[in-house]
């Protein structure tokens, strides 16, 4: 095996995988109910926050209600004015208090836990009473104070920490998925599925 894969399967083996279910089952339950989770990364990790939210505006695996998920940097319209209005630290941060609501949940995405912007979100969304998790590297970092809760990926290296982050992600969708598995499809979606027999 390739010396990056064997690093990348040693990673994978120490990372806290528990927590990530965890967090899963409790965001199936409360995007079943009407709450809404925001996500926010630079470069690769905005890339990952704006899979996340599709998987769940969409699906991942198994046919069920679509969840209200928004991916902060995809609007550039809104990027780009609140950074020239405002400055970059804040373009996720002001979205949040746009969008967020007491009970809703931000995802912050940060290999090194230390993006200004990302740190800001996630202060705007305690302010407002949201839940609060981070995925990061191994680093101590603002971000790591500035969550109710956070999954740090025990590894120095941006490349591999990302690709961790994914398979979590992955996992996180799942045990949304499991435990929104009772959920009925919207009857003109199911209809689509039936005509045209995509599953």
């Amino acid at each position: 095996m390739h010396a990056r894969l064997r690093e990348l399967r040693s990673v994978l083996d120490r990372v806290d995988a528990d927590r990530v279910e965890r967090w899963g089952r409790r965001l199936g339950r409360e995007l079943s109910q009407g709450r809404r989770l925001l996500a926010c990364g630079n470069g690769g990790s905005a890339a990952e926050a704006q899979h996340l939210t599709a998987e769940l505006t969409g699906r991942f695996r198994g046919e069920r209600v679509p969840l209200s998920a928004i991916a902060l940097h995809a609007d550039t319209s809104s990027v780009t004015a609140i950074a020239n209005d405002y400055g970059y630290r804040e373009v996720f941060a002001r979205q949040v208090r746009a969008h967020g609501r007491p009970g809703d949940t931000l995802v912050c995405l940060s290999t090194s836990g230390a993006s200004e912007n990302i740190v800001a979100a996630a202060a705007a969304a305690r302010e407002i009473g949201m839940t609060t998790w981070a995925l990061t590297g191994e680093a101590p970092s603002a971000l790591l104070a500035a969550c109710d809760d956070a999954v740090r990926v025990p590894s120095a290296d941006s490349a591999t920490v990302q690709e961790v982050h994914l398979s979590l992600i992955h996992l996180l969708c799942a045990a949304v998925d499991d435990t929104c598995a009772a959920a009925v499809p919207a009857p003109a979606h199911a209809a689509r599925l039936a005509e045209d027999g995509s599953a």
